[in-house]
């Protein structure tokens, strides 16, 4: 049985993307992209590289999930005017905001039927659709 380095896979999908695997994509890689999907903002991810003893950043941070996302190993969903998510699936989904705990978790795909979607302005297509379905407790 051939054992694979810990960080093969993050390489692998870093060249890829066609990035370079320098030592701090590396572990963010890892800690993103390692496990079930996940939504994250910046602020998130640099605790959790804190307490991984992961010596990054906030600025880094921002940086690197901006050039993930702009290769498209993450998605950028926008809840409102001041908090972005990063999304480590990136196919086309739905979500669920917690408003009074910032959560933000998927919705199953059939769980929203779209009937009717506007034209769109003349030269222009739509691409993809998004729906936040913002909740709170009761």
């Amino acid at each position: 049985m051939t054992k694979l380095r810990p960080y093969k896979k993050v390489i692998d999908c870093l060249r890829g993307a066609g990035l370079r695997p320098t030592r701090q994509r590396m572990a963010l890689a890892k800690l993103l992209f390692e496990g079930d999907g996940r939504h994250v903002t910046a602020d998130m991810l640099h605790s959790e590289s804190v307490n991984n003893g992961i010596r990054v950043s906030l600025a880094t941070i921002y940086n690197t999930l901006n050039q993930f996302t702009s290769v498209g190993l993450l998605r950028e969903i926008v809840v409102d005017g001041e908090r972005s998510y990063f999304d480590t699936t990136t196919t086309d989904h739905h979500h669920f905001f917690h408003t009074e705990t910032g959560v933000l978790a998927d919705i199953i795909d059939d769980d929203v039927v779209m009937q009717k979607l506007p034209t769109p302005p003349a030269g222009t297509k739509i691409t993809n659709v998004n729906v936040i379905v913002r909740i709170a407790s009761i």
